[in-house]
């Protein structure tokens, strides 16, 4: 074994990496935690699996994008617009 390593090129990342999954770090409410894990151990699963469907079934349910507020006013602006216009009386 020598006494010194040279790491000066080295990168940090998985020893073995995994295709397809990526570890991260986030922070979840307890009590959503909690539900997860008590229903994945009903099921016999792991509730990270858990979550992971939940939010691929979440993902596929979502094909727009919440409208924003600044798309609420556009859309009320021109809705009133329109309502407050004077119609044309039209032919009988």
């Amino acid at each position: 074994m020598k006494d010194e390593y040279d790491f000066s090129k080295g990168r940090r990342s998985a020893i073995i990496p995994t295709k397809g999954k990526t570890r991260i770090t986030i922070y979840i409410d307890d009590s959503t935690l909690e539900a997860f894990r008590s229903r994945a151990e009903e099921a016999g699963t792991g509730y990270q699996t858990m979550m992971n469907e939940a939010l691929k079934e979440y993902l596929s349910r979502v094909t727009e994008p919440p409208v924003t507020e600044s798309a609420l006013r556009r859309i009320l602006k021109e809705e009133f617009h329109q309502a407050t216009q004077p119609t044309k009386a039209q032919p009988v």
